[in-house]
């Protein structure tokens, strides 16, 4: 009975499959993927702007026209950046130079510019530029994202 036992005990330990082998992906697996992920960071880019142009108005109906052009200078020093780095992606990926590193180099770029360009902001519009009007934009078409949820169009 205890032999028996150690037995079943033993099977529930080998593994179901003889072997373990990654999954290789044919050019069409590669090209949809590619695709789907095209689609994706279009449709983030849509609702980012999207985002950074309802923060725009907002701010403008409850501030005025500096609120709304501060939002609206806001949301470009973030979606300005995001819009490039995804056009690297894209390119890279079309031409089979994508790596973790490409993704990461451009992350890092995209934040170090939208710092500059937020940088720039405070210096150029001085006069007429109202930070909390700016942050609103900025952190709307940051999470422009949830717009896509909202709308159940994020995967």
């Amino acid at each position: 009975m205890q032999n028996a036992m150690q037995h079943k005990v033993g099977e529930s330990l080998m593994p179901q499959h003889e072997e373990h082998r990654p999954r290789e992906f044919t050019d069409a697996d590669r090209a949809a993927l590619n695709a789907q992920a095209l689609r994706g960071l279009l449709l983030t880019l849509a609702a980012q702007g999207a985002m950074g142009l309802a923060a725009a108005v907002i701010a403008g109906v409850v501030g005025g026209a500096a609120a709304g052009l501060s939002a609206l200078a806001g949301a470009v020093a973030y979606f300005l950046p995001n819009a490039l780095f995804a056009l690297r992606l894209v390119v890279s990926v079309r031409t089979g130079k994508a790596s973790p590193f490409t993704f990461l180099f451009g992350e890092l770029i995209k934040l170090f510019a939208t710092a500059l360009l937020l940088w720039l902001l405070s210096r150029v519009a001085q006069g007429w530029l109202s930070w909390p009007a700016a942050l609103l934009g900025l952190i709307l078409t940051l999470k422009g994202y949830l717009l896509l949820m909202m709308f159940r169009k994020l995967s």
